[in-house]
């Protein structure tokens, strides 16, 4: 089943709480402590993205003093990502993180984080398959590997997300999952169960992942749409990789979920319709008479 364009399209910036209660099955419903559950009411006021966290393996409440929270900033080239310990929702300025400015409770890190969704309440085979691979994960990277609540597309699990960019892969292997964090520390992306980047609509991922399956291009700030329109069901672009130009043409393509009727549902994927390269502009200067 491919995995590619089906990152969350609703997310560019993002709002980690550490909680190591229990999580609900959505987060919406506020049925969490008082304080947790107003960051998450505030955060979806702003169209921030809530995700609760905690560390692998760790199911008591840390010593702590405050609530940890980390704020990603994954909108344009230059994402960033910052983290706080906040006495209530009142030291959190999430107008800021809207805004693109790191809030003044916070301190920007110099590190990406990755979320492995193991949101059992939200569907056990994230669980199942998820807990295992945080806690692989984390042995290699400690500090910067968390447990998460429901990411989206639950089919593609073990899910993985990295932060701040929002690079999102799926039914990752422990394998693949080394490969992707460490190439995206290199910031680099591997194609292999790669979904795609949050808060880009979806045919637009499917675009970028033609293109970079076309020329082998892995840098996460090589590959841009520059340009797209849609005509019904097909989307046309200009991507830019590099210093080239591509115009790429995709269009939904439906197939059958093969894991039996747990997930028995059509996903929509895309497929290439055209990818040519386009010729440079070249601007002639008329002569001075």
């Amino acid at each position: 089943m491919p995995t590619f364009a089906s990152a969350t399209v609703g997310a560019r910036l993002w709002l980690l709480i550490e909680h190591t209660g229990t999580w609900p099955s959505h987060l919406e419903n506020l049925t969490l402590p008082e304080e947790i559950s107003e960051l998450v009411r505030r955060a979806l006021d702003r169209g921030v993205r809530p995700q609760l966290i905690r560390r692998p393996g760790r199911r008591t409440r840390s010593r702590d003093q405050g609530i940890r929270v980390l704020v990603a900033y994954g909108s344009g080239p230059d994402p960033w990502l910052a983290s706080g310990v906040i006495a209530g929702p009142d030291d959190l300025d999430l107008d800021a993180l809207v805004a693109g400015v790191v809030p003044e409770s916070c301190i920007l890190e110099d590190e990406p984080v990755f979320l492995v969704c193991t949101h059992a309440k939200r569907n056990a085979c994230c669980a199942r398959i998820g807990l295992p691979l945080a806690r692989e994960l984390a042995e290699i990277l400690p500090d910067r590997v968390w447990e998460t609540s429901h990411v989206g597309g639950d089919r593609y699990a073990a899910n993985l997300v990295c932060l701040p960019h929002g690079i999102f892969y799926g039914s990752m292997s422990q394998a693949a999952a080394i490969a992707a964090v460490n190439a995206y520390r290199s910031g680099e992306v591997t194609l292999d169960r790669l979904r795609g980047r949050a808060g880009i609509p979806e045919p637009l991922q499917a675009v970028e992942h033609f293109a970079r399956a076309h020329t082998g291009e892995c840098s996460l700030g090589a590959v841009a749409v520059e340009s797209s329109r849609s005509d019904g069901d097909v989307t046309e672009a200009i991507v830019r990789v590099g210093d080239v130009r591509f115009q790429v043409v995709v269009e939904p393509s439906a197939l059958q979920a093969p894991c039996g009727t747990a997930c028995a549902e059509t996903i929509t994927t895309y497929r290439l319709v055209s990818l040519d390269r386009l010729a440079p502009v070249r601007y002639a200067t008329p002569a001075l008479t």
